[in-house]
């Protein structure tokens, strides 16, 4: 995030998309309606599915699946021909707005229902409502990233946001929500293929130079490696021959899993770490117990980039040990001899290497974190981002074109499946599944429907039914719900039973490699 939490009571507007945030965030979701009930900030909420919080919002948007860009496009089309725009933000602070310009010209209201389906009167007024604010968030999640146009998708966002001049200034920015509580720190810590702790490229040799200096050793690779979604298929083809996983199960979450499955039994060797017996673990030929948050030391970076300790509060059970360790004592046997006492060397070790990093100690986050950047220890840290000036100096403006989705219905596939979670339930049920209450209030899978296409399928309501793509087929019971629109089907992702990611598309972004988990055809049938 670009902004911090609370922050988000400073807007006069906010725009949620992709994020079904009561469910999703319920924490973070209080902010946002304590904005608008006591706070009297106006709220946009653009998503196909009547979600909770559109009952708050001043203008619902219902875009078709995947139109994202266009509508966004139809925003600022509107912004620029009614000379709403922030010319001082947009001339000081940013380039090539003239490129971006250029492109969004043609995204007129009435081009855009055409795409999206949202009436071109909405559009303008929402266009008016986001422009006409002196601080106005934008909030997104993975209803905007999980598509094949995802990154276009961000900068899309980023776009809108600095077109408005709503970057660096507080009630404003561009924010994303992670879906889990560390999701923030594992990329800041070098959870990605091309770089290291502080998002210092793999390919920058002085950045080689100091990792190497750090730990004592010569000759680190300067190539790029690979994401989980490239991974997946090598392993199908024989290419990759063993797999270490830790904390994930693939064996759900991954997008088109009937192949996923194929991929992993083509595998000689698999190792999982993790803290249950999951889906994946089960076919592993080693599992490595480890310790769950409360049974370890550390920190976690959450979605507003706040440093937090995290400390032990009761023993591991049994075997079970710290990831750190088991990492530790594999790299010994590896032939490097990793050593560390505990999670606090580890961190004073990242400190070292990690220049946004540099600032933050135990010492100093004892009882409250403290939001990265903070280079040095007299630093406050930075709740705020760009608020002077960006990264790299100026904001560049990217001129984007629509690109639709990578599947389509047809007659023999009519419907349009989203998938996402449900409030009681998390990623893929590893912990929450085995909750008895939780498991009493989302026992199992459902297909939520719109009421005409229930009646134009013939299926009733509490009914089960086959669920099927191009990839596989799932058993799940029907719930007719008005949040659902015609046309569009929603499934929830967490019950490996009927998992929904057997129909899934595993279609990539070209540059963050992310699947469209948001959009696939599917087609329903009775069950025999």
């Amino acid at each position: 995030m670009t902004n911090t939490i609370g922050d988000i009571e400073d807007a006069d507007v906010i725009l949620v998309t992709g994020s079904n945030t009561t469910e999703n965030h319920p924490v973070l979701s209080s902010h946002v309606k304590r904005a608008v009930k006591f706070k009297k900030a106006k709220m946009i909420v653009v998503d196909p599915r009547q979600i909770k919080l559109t009952g708050f919002a001043d203008h619902w948007l219902r875009p078709n699946l995947g139109t994202d860009v266009a509508w966004i496009n139809g925003l600022m089309h509107v912004i620029i021909a009614e000379n709403l725009y922030d010319k001082t933000f947009v001339e000081s602070r940013t380039t090539d707005f003239e490129a971006m310009k250029a492109v969004v010209q043609k995204f007129t209201p009435d081009y855009v229902e055409g795409i999206t389906g949202i009436p071109a009167r909405q559009m303008i007024d929402a266009a008016r409502l986001y422009a006409g604010a002196k601080a106005g968030a934008i909030l997104y999640c993975m209803g905007i990233t999980q598509h094949t146009t995802g990154t276009d998708n961000v900068k899309s966002l980023a776009n809108l946001a600095m077109l408005c001049g709503n970057l660096g200034v507080s009630g404003g920015g561009v924010n994303p929500l992670r879906g889990q509580n560390n999701v923030q720190g594992a990329c800041d810590m070098g959870g990605l293929p091309n770089v290291y702790t502080g998002y210092q490229k793999v390919t920058d040799e002085a950045v080689r130079k100091k990792m190497e200096d750090a730990w004592g050793v010569t000759g680190l690779s300067d190539k790029i490696g690979l994401t989980v979604t490239k991974m997946v298929p090598m392993a199908h083809e024989g290419e990759i021959k063993a797999m270490y996983i830790i904390g994930e199960n693939p064996l759900v979450s991954d997008p088109d899993l009937n192949h996923a499955e194929k991929s992993f039994s083509h595998l000689d060797f698999l190792v999982v770490q993790d803290i249950f017996m999951t889906e994946t673990a089960q076919l592993a030929d080693v599992i490595l117990p480890s310790v769950c948050f409360a049974e370890k030391d550390g920190t976690f970076s959450n979605t507003e980039r706040r440093v937090q300790r995290v400390r032990k509060a009761v023993d591991g059970p049994g075997a079970a040990w710290d990831d750190w360790r088991i990492t530790c004592e594999i790299a010994k046997r590896m032939g490097y001899d990793m050593a560390y006492k505990n999670a606090g060397e580890i961190f004073e070790e990242i400190r070292r290497v990690t220049p946004s990093y540099a600032g933050i100690s135990y010492t100093r986050i004892d009882s409250i974190g403290l939001h990265w950047p903070c280079p040095t220890e007299d630093h406050p840290g930075t709740p705020i981002l760009h608020t002077s000036q960006f990264t790299h100096g100026k904001g560049v403006f990217h001129a984007i074109e629509f690109i639709p989705p990578a599947e389509h219905t047809d007659d023999e596939y009519p419907l349009y499946l989203t998938t996402g979670r449900v409030l009681y339930h998390y990623h893929t049920g590893t912990m929450t599944r085995r909750t008895d209450g939780l498991n009493e209030l989302a026992p199992e899978s459902f297909v939520e429907i719109a009421a005409q296409d229930a009646e134009k399928f013939g299926i009733p309501d509490e009914s089960l039914i086959n669920v099927a793509s191009r990839r596989g087929t799932i058993t799940v019971r029907v719930k007719i719900s008005d949040m659902a629109v015609a046309g569009t089907v929603f499934i929830p992702f967490h019950y490996a039973e009927a998992a929904a990611n057997k129909l899934t598309n595993a279609a990539l972004d070209p540059v963050s490699n992310i699947p469209e988990y948001k959009v696939c055809a599917v087609k329903l049938s009775k069950v025999a």
